[in-house]
């Protein structure tokens, strides 16, 4: 085996899958995954869509070399799905062990007997074995163009976030200037939020106060998203911005780049400074292991949330709102927190991606910008609330990403009112036929992303203007230049 392959999978899905290897009688299960595949920048990750239970006895029966195998109508079964739906095909069984676990000779003999058919049945896709302990998982992945490759990691997505690996991962003392809160946890949790790439999509208000905490909790990799320059209106509210880089007229990636090296210099920032819908900002994404979606667009919203379900990438929406009444008296001020993971907290499910708010989003820039603040003026923005809903969205990060608490069963947004003095914990619900947390669950590359933008084709600026023609040249070097 040559590579490493990454397999991630929904929290639900993972304890369905456990509690059928694991029933309690110590003996050997099986099942099929198909799953979403993900050509990602950082390599091929597979999306378990979804779980084929093999049935003891009927879908999984004593084996002709070794102990139990899949019936082959089963497996011809699946594979024949797969290969119509292009989804990977990965066959798995468990052994009676515990953080530490292998395949053994025969399983490996049987992978090199049946497998190579099995490549030539799915015609392209890949196809593979997973085998399970109660705490590890090892991987034997057939790839089209001839290649295996191992399991790098299995990650396994709910509210909190478990990696699995075929033995425990070794770890060096230390946490140099770390220190402190690698006592709170552990130079594990310090090296996950170095080997982490981040995406922090708006870096205004909220953004910019993600992008310091991320920078000084020493997270290694962050992506800056936003096509806004510096305003005087921004000081009061955007970290690390002065009134030089007003008049120098900075890009607010450009501020923030510069907020995360100052309490980093070894963190690797990438700057896209466009709008997150332009094809390579949107691509970007697919390969982060975390989002934090910090812009008022509705179609960033859309995008984000796409990504969220389609890839796996857990997010979080943070924003805060104050609300005036007819006669301009103050009617609300709050701050939200919005989780959302693979199949779970849909903002379009739940009426924060409104179809009407997209439509006017779409028609021109002078609509998106009166429908974004509600009215030609620009909303009222304070830079505490923006902090309350920064520090307790980064806060999550930190103890969902490294797995520091168990999840809390009903799955929660979390919205604070500071004029009424209470935060309301909203459970959201989840349309049976989502367009978006149900059709896009899992299918990777198979889908394309909504609203995404084509790349820029050159026959078509003769069209536009000088101004234009300057924006989009300006625009694509950027594209082909990404700020390291």
């Amino acid at each position: 085996m040559t590579g490493t392959c990454d397999v991630w999978i929904s929290a639900a899905d993972h304890a369905r899958l456990m509690n059928h290897l694991y029933p309690g009688d110590r003996d050997e299960h099986g099942a099929v995954l198909r799953a979403g595949i993900v050509e990602a920048g950082n390599g091929l990750r597979l999306l378990v869509r979804d779980i084929a239970l093999a049935e003891p006895g009927i879908d999984y029966v004593r084996g002709q070399y070794g102990y139990r195998a899949l019936k082959p109508t089963f497996i011809h079964k699946h594979i024949t799905g797969c290969r119509d739906e292009r989804l990977a095909y990965l066959a798995v069984h468990n052994h009676d062990c515990d953080d530490w676990v292998d395949f053994s000779t025969i399983d490996l003999e049987s992978h090199e007997r049946g497998y190579p058919a099995l490549r030539d049945i799915g015609k392209g896709v890949p196809v593979g074995a997973l085998v399970y302990g109660r705490r590890a998982v090892e991987g034997d992945i057939w790839l089209p163009d001839g290649a295996r490759a191992r399991l790098g990691e299995y990650r396994i997505i709910g509210q909190s976030i478990a990696r699995r690996t075929a033995r425990p991962r070794t770890v060096d003392d230390g946490g140099g200037i770390y220190d402190r809160q690698v006592r709170m946890f552990g130079k594990a949790g310090q090296d996950l939020l170095a080997e982490a790439r981040v995406a922090i999509v708006g870096l205004g208000g909220v953004g910019s106060l993600v992008a310091e905490y991320a920078g000084r909790l020493g997270v290694g990799e962050l992506l800056l998203i936003d096509p806004d320059v510096i305003e005087d209106t921004n000081l009061s509210r955007v970290v690390g911005a002065t009134a030089t880089d007003v008049e120098a007229a900075r890009l607010k990636t450009e501020i923030a780049a510069r907020l995360i090296l100052t309490a980093n210099p070894a963190a690797k920032v990438t700057q896209f400074p466009f709008d997150v819908l332009n094809a390579d900002a949107a691509d970007a994404l697919k390969s982060c292991d975390y989002i934090f979606l910090c812009a008022d667009s509705m179609r960033a919203r859309l995008l984000v949330n796409a990504i969220t379900h389609q890839y796996f990438v857990p997010m979080v929406q943070l924003g805060a709102k104050i609300a005036t009444d007819e006669a301009g008296a103050l009617s609300d001020a709050m701050s939200a927190v919005r989780s959302v993971r693979p199949g779970e907290g849909c903002l379009w499910c739940n009426g924060f991606i409104p179809s009407g708010t997209l439509a006017l989003e779409a028609k021109s820039d002078e609509d998106r910008k009166a429908q974004a603040y509600g009215t030609n003026e620009p909303n009222p923005s304070v830079i505490t609330m923006n902090a309350v809903a920064a520090a307790q969205g980064i806060n999550d990060f930190l103890f969902d990403f490294l797995g520091l608490r168990e999840a809390s069963g009903d799955w929660r947004y979390e919205h604070a009112h500071f004029l009424a003095r209470k935060t309301m914990k909203v459970v959201p619900h989840r349309e049976p036929e989502c367009s978006e947390c149900v059709r896009r669950y899992g299918r990777g590359d198979a889908l394309g992303l909504p609203g995404v933008m084509a790349r820029p084709v050159t026959a078509l600026t003769p069209k536009h203007g000088w101004l234009a023609r300057w924006k989009e040249a300006v625009g694509a070097w950027f594209r082909r230049h990404p700020r390291t």
